[in-house]
C-alpha cells in the first residue's frame, strides 16, 4: 500500500532524515502527511534499505573509511566483522575484529567480485 506512494524524492528525503536520526513525527512533518500514513511509508523504506547478513559495507568510524561484513542484524544496527585489508590498521586497538555499526552510519553497500561465478563449469572444460 505505502509502496505506491513512494516517489524518488520521498525515498531520498526519508533516507536522509533516517540517517540523521530524525524521529517519525519530524519526517511526517517534512512529508506534510498524517503521522500514521507517514509511518507506513517510513517502515516500507526502512525495510527496503535494511541490510542483510553477509553483505559487505563501507562505514565511517572517527572520520576514517572502514569496510566489513555484516555478521548479525540487530534492530537498527549490525555486528560487523572488520575487513582490515581495507580499513586503517591504527584503529585495530580500538575495534579488534568486530564492531557495532548503526544502519544510519553505513556509507555504501559493496559489491565483491565473485571469481567462481566467472569460471567455466567442470563439465564444460575440455
Amino acid at each position: 500500500m505505502a509502496d505506491a506512494k513512494i516517489t524518488t524524492e520521498i525515498q531520498e528525503l526519508v533516507e536522509t532524515e533516517l540517517r540523521k536520526g530524525a524521529s517519525n513525527s519530524r519526517i511526517a512533518n517534512l512529508l506534510d502527511l498524517p503521522y500514521k500514513e507517514a509511518v507506513e511509508i517510513i517502515d516500507a523504506i526502512k525495510e527496503k534499505i535494511r541490510p542483510e547478513i553477509g553483505e559487505d559495507i563501507a562505514f565511517t568510524f572517527r572520520g576514517e573509511h572502514m569496510e566489513g561484513t555484516i555478521e548479525k542484524l540487530l534492530t537498527n544496527s549490525a555486528i560487523v566483522r572488520i575487513d582490515w585489508e581495507n580499513s586503517p590498521k591504527h584503529l585495530y586497538d580500538l575495534m579488534e575484529e568486530k564492531t557495532v555499526v548503526n544502519f544510519k552510519d553505513i556509507d555504501a553497500f559493496l559489491k565483491k567480485f565473485d571469481m567462481s561465478a566467472h569460471l567455466p563449469d567442470e563439465d564444460t572444460k575440455e
